[in-house]
């Protein structure tokens, strides 16, 4: 489920919507159902004018729908855990090719962001591959 905020993450990533769109959709404060509900007919209620502009909001919500048969995962941009991920990637590559001579811990992460660093691990690292940070 997404929430207003993810919403306007996802229509502002979008190179081809106008940010007087995006602008529209902060001001509706759409939820992800919300999202996934909306037709032509929605879109205008917004205030969405451009015919193309509509057309391609469709397509962009018809792929969701289509690459997620269950609920979407959005992913946020968490400059903290990104921040840790890499770090602990520097460090362990200086590692790896001999520039430090310790093999670096797992990151420490702080409580409040210990869910959002797992998800965005899990969808950087899928599977096994995650192990590399978790251990």
């Amino acid at each position: 489920k997404w929430t207003a905020k993810e919403v306007i993450s996802w229509i502002d990533r979008n190179d081809d919507i106008d940010d007087e769109v995006v602008q529209r959709f902060r001001e509706n404060v759409l939820k992800g159902a919300e999202l996934l509900a909306l037709g032509k007919e929605g879109l205008a209620d917004l205030g969405i004018k451009r015919k193309g502009t509509i057309y391609l909001i469709i397509n962009e919500i018809k792929k969701l729908e289509a690459k997620h048969e269950s609920p979407v995962t959005f992913i946020e941009h968490s400059p903290y855990c990104f921040g840790k991920i890499v770090d602990y990637l520097r460090l362990k590559s200086a590692f790896c090719n001999g520039l430090i001579s310790v093999d670096p811990p797992r990151p420490t992460v702080r409580q409040s962001e210990k869910q959002r660093f797992r998800r965005i691990v899990d969808y950087y690292f899928p599977g096994d591959s995650s192990k590399f940070i978790f251990g």
